[in-house]
């Protein structure tokens, strides 16, 4: 179909073409049930994952301090914005009926981004095939604190790891692979802040730096990798472990939510709001809460107004056959990560059943949220973390919002709604950073 046939077809295709901020339901999801049948994957294979990440715990604890309270488990908490709820009350002159958390992966460990979920544990995975298979591993039943000797370091230096990144999966996929030993390159897109490059050299990572967009950074990464027989390629764009890696958040949030008080079922749903860009981590925690919570949990995902590929593909069902250059959207965003031109396929055809929406933020958006949350909240978070911020005002100001909390039996329940925004990355910024993008955010007022 033509863009013109699109416009005239798909409702809401135009305001996105024209980069403002709609609120979009989408008309494909189905219940858990049935979209399950669908795919190849499982609770196994979610809980598989978690079992990888705990026999590496010991390990992790290990070589990184700030695990250590976690016993070596690399997992973030959840806290309570009631002011920052208030405010978006005001804000968009609309009640938000329930409480509001943020997830706070911004504070992760190692890595403090999202990314550490699935680049650590893809990371992880790899280094215990090549352990396994060549005999350093006896069986996934050995102390995995040997992964610390210098035997195992030797080892894995004979080896790559590479990929394509805007910045924070090149961070998580660096740190945890030079702590192996392996040799990591990093191709950064245009988009990638000087701090996070100089981050990665300072760890030893070789840093190669293009003038060009994400999807152009990852096909380069993915040519280099291909040419060599001792190098593994960490594929955002089509990698089921990465995603794996992120399915795990789902499953852990069960057990943090039940500390927390608070009761996920039919009268007590659960909306969470996820940034997206190429749809891994959004994706992945989308499939592992609703393989928790059934259909009792509601999963939207957020863009850049500019920047808006995920519902570009979904809405197109072109998937990652389609870019946001080729409907004229700007394709610019401060939300660096989630600078993301081309959707991931993989993520985009398997979520097409399981996400129920998605909603776009503007620049100045983002950054006027940035400075309330540090201001009313205390917390600093980077501008791509605020993109599901605003998801509980859009929800229930837009005629899409309201119809969708009819059509799901959910408008005399609203007060019940818990009201989650997964936080992206925000800890590792530097400090006179963080300060230009509070100063930036305050400018918006």
């Amino acid at each position: 179909m033509s863009i013109q046939e699109w416009k005239e077809t798909i409702p809401q295709f135009s305001a996105l073409c024209d980069m403002e901020e709609i609120f979009w339901v989408n008309p494909n999801k189905e219940s858990v049930e049935e979209a399950n049948r669908k795919v190849d994957y499982s609770m196994d294979d979610i809980l598989d994952a978690s079992k990888r990440l705990e026999r590496f715990a010991p390990f992790i604890k290990m070589t990184f301090s700030d695990t250590e309270d976690t016993n070596g488990i690399i997992e973030s908490f959840i806290t309570e914005i009631s002011d920052f709820k208030q405010y978006l009350t005001d804000l968009y002159d609309v009640e938000i009926p329930g409480k509001m958390y943020l997830k706070r992966d911004d504070s992760l460990p190692i890595a403090g981004t999202i990314k550490a979920r699935g680049a650590i544990y893809e990371v992880l995975k790899h280094a215990e095939a090549l352990a396994l298979d060549n005999g350093l591993l006896e069986s996934i039943k050995d102390d995995y604190t040997c992964f610390s000797s210098e035997e195992f370091h030797q080892f894995f230096s004979q080896y790559q790891i590479v990929v394509g990144t805007t910045g924070n999966l090149g961070i998580s996929v660096g740190t945890m692979a030079r702590a192996l030993g392996f040799n990591v390159v990093i191709h950064m897109s245009v988009e990638a802040k000087e701090w996070k490059k100089a981050f990665l050299r300072e760890r030893g990572v070789t840093v190669i730096e293009h003038n060009t967009n994400f999807t152009e950074a990852v096909n380069q990464g993915r040519q280099e990798s291909l040419a060599n027989p001792n190098s593994y390629f960490v594929d955002d764009e089509h990698s089921v472990d990465l995603f794996m890696g992120y399915t795990v958040g789902g499953l852990r949030l069960k057990t943090q939510l039940e500390d927390a008080g608070i009761t996920v079922d039919k009268e007590h749903p659960l909306f969470v709001y996820l940034p997206c860009g190429i749809g891994g981590s959004p994706g992945g925690i989308t499939f592992g809460l609703k393989q928790v919570f059934g259909d009792n949990v509601y999963c939207f995902f957020s863009e850049p107004a500019h920047m808006s590929s995920m519902l570009l593909g979904l809405m197109t069902q072109n998937y990652d056959k389609i870019n946001v250059n080729d409907v004229n959207i700007e394709g610019k965003t401060v939300m660096d990560g989630l600078a993301v031109p081309q959707t991931s396929g993989f993520v985009a055809e398997l979520m097409e059943h399981y996400f129920d929406g998605g909603f776009t933020v503007s620049e100045d958006a983002s950054m006027h949220l940035l400075a309330k949350m540090y201001e009313l909240e205390d917390i600093p978070l980077e501008p791509a973390a605020l993109a599901g911020t605003p998801g509980p005002a859009k929800l229930h100001l837009s005629e899409e919002g309201q119809q969708f909390l009819k059509d799901n039996g959910l408008e005399n329940i609203s007060q019940n709604i818990t009201h989650l925004a997964w936080a992206t990355g925000g800890s590792m910024v530097p400090v006179e950073e963080m300060k230009e993008f509070i100063e930036a955010g305050k400018e918006t007022y």
